[in-house]
């Protein structure tokens, strides 16, 4: 009996062992979930962060002013840490939608809009600046001169082709407010127009951007605040189709690249973290009334700027009821190691404004960064070179997004991300939509008269 009731207890630990392991076996798939459920809580608040974490960050609201320009601090650009969350949109600066550099690429573009009609197309961009190179030679430019010329000239699709712009842009203050000088020229009409400055606020012909999203927005039009930081993974989303990108190499020839090992800063950032995110500050910028009319329409945008050199990967703009209106996210990489840090630039830009659930995209490629003779300074960035129809940097790529069922997802929107601080509504509709793309991993668009869902 004794035996007996030994084995029995022997049996039930056994099977207690057994069904121990199996409850083990059926939770493990979960456990990771659990860990990762945990552990999904990349960003914290500035009040939340350590003394560590807050060692290159200053919270003074008022520093030293700079003689010459007041509305800039008396410590020469591009600072030294710890930086306040001034020099840090200053930083931010130095990486607008086209580079400060010279240089010459292709840029792929396309807008989608909420029915799912797709405009794509090419253009050659050249860029010219002065001397030096980069955002400081913006600040040097004196208030009312020229400081940039860039000429673009379309290739794709063919009824655009031969199309050319001309942006010639000055330097601003409260003065001297006339960013740019446009002038269009058109095979069809044979000659270059000159258009008035577009009012910032407008958006391009048939595109969810306006022209200070294009153009840059200048930090001193701005109150900074930091808010906290933040890790991001991802920014620009591939629908799950879409497995490989066209890219140009150094020889000239294409290659089709995984999507999956395109990384947010390129290959040569040197601080992800382990598990291949870049650490954020995200900042707050207000409006200031004395630069900006009460009525502008996004007077409150926050950025995430990677913690080294304020790149900044997303951008959110909010209306003036404190509404999410516009979405920009960004991959970039080291286009122009000369200027090191300061090199980075776009490779991919996704733009959702979220009223009218309007999409876009950019990519640039075969960035070649040059130093323009005097004779092509002449040559090629007036108004009448366009009328040559010249191209003197033939460049290829094929066009990225083809059909609306390739367009890249709209963007995360983070909801969980500083609840305090971002206010995510938007349309029932809307929703449905983001629900449905999230669940089938490519855009889902609502009945259109072609039927396209």
């Amino acid at each position: 009996m004794i035996r007996y009731f030994a084995a029995l207890r022997t049996v039930s630990s056994s099977l207690q062992l057994i069904l121990f392991c199996l409850g083990l076996l059926y939770a493990w798939p979960m456990l990771p979930a659990a860990s990762a459920t945990a552990e999904a809580r990349s960003w914290k608040y500035l009040k939340e962060l350590s003394a560590e974490e807050r060692k290159n960050i200053d919270l003074r609201s008022e520093t030293p002013r700079d003689a010459t320009f007041p509305y800039l601090p008396a410590e020469p650009y591009p600072f030294t840490p710890p930086y306040t969350a001034e020099e840090m949109g200053l930083r931010a600066m130095e990486f607008p939608h086209i580079a400060r550099w010279n240089f010459v690429q292709i840029e792929d573009f396309g807008n989608l809009t909420s029915s799912g009609y797709l405009l794509s197309g090419k253009t050659t961009v050249l860029v010219l600046h002065p001397e030096p190179e980069g955002l400081l030679g913006y600040i040097n430019t004196k208030p009312g001169e020229i400081y940039a010329r860039w000429l673009s000239q379309d290739t794709a699709p063919p009824e655009n082709f031969g199309n050319q712009m001309l942006m010639v842009h000055n330097r601003t203050d409260q003065q001297f407010t006339t960013k740019t000088n446009l002038f269009i020229y058109s095979p069809v009409l044979r000659r270059v127009r000159r258009f008035p400055q577009p009012r910032r606020q407008d958006r391009f012909p048939d595109s969810p951007i306006t022209y200070d999203d294009f153009l840059g927005r200048d930090a001193w039009e701005y109150s900074w605040r930091i808010i906290g930081t933040d890790v991001l993974f991802q920014t620009v989303r591939f629908p799950k189709g879409r497995q490989t990108i066209a890219r140009s190499m150094a020889d000239g020839s294409l290659k089709d690249v995984s999507v999956h090992s395109i990384k947010l800063m390129g290959e040569e950032y040197p601080y992800y973290t382990p598990e291949g995110g870049v650490p954020c500050y995200v900042v707050e910028a207000k409006a200031k009334t004395e630069w900006l009319s009460n009525d502008y329409y996004a007077p409150r945008i926050l950025y995430w700027l990677d913690q080294h050199y304020f790149y900044p990967l997303r951008t959110e703009e909010y209306g003036p009821q404190g509404e999410l209106i516009f979405v920009d996210e960004r991959v970039a990489e080291l286009y122009n190691p000369a200027m090191e840090e300061r090199g980075y630039h776009n490779f991919m830009t996704l733009w959702w404004n979220a009223q009218l659930d309007f999409l876009g995209y950019a990519i640039h490629d075969s960035h070649q960064p040059r130093q323009w003779s005097e004779k092509d300074r002449e040559v090629f960035f007036n108004p009448d070179f366009m009328r040559r129809v010249w191209f003197p940097v033939p460049l290829k790529i094929p066009i990225a997004v083809r059909t609306p069922e390739e367009f890249f997802l709209r963007p995360q929107l983070y909801r969980e991300k500083f609840p305090e601080e971002r206010k995510m509504q938007i349309s029932p509709e809307l929703e449905a939509r983001i629900q449905a793309q999230d669940a089938a991993g490519h855009l889902v668009f609502t009945e259109s008269p072609n039927g396209r869902k």
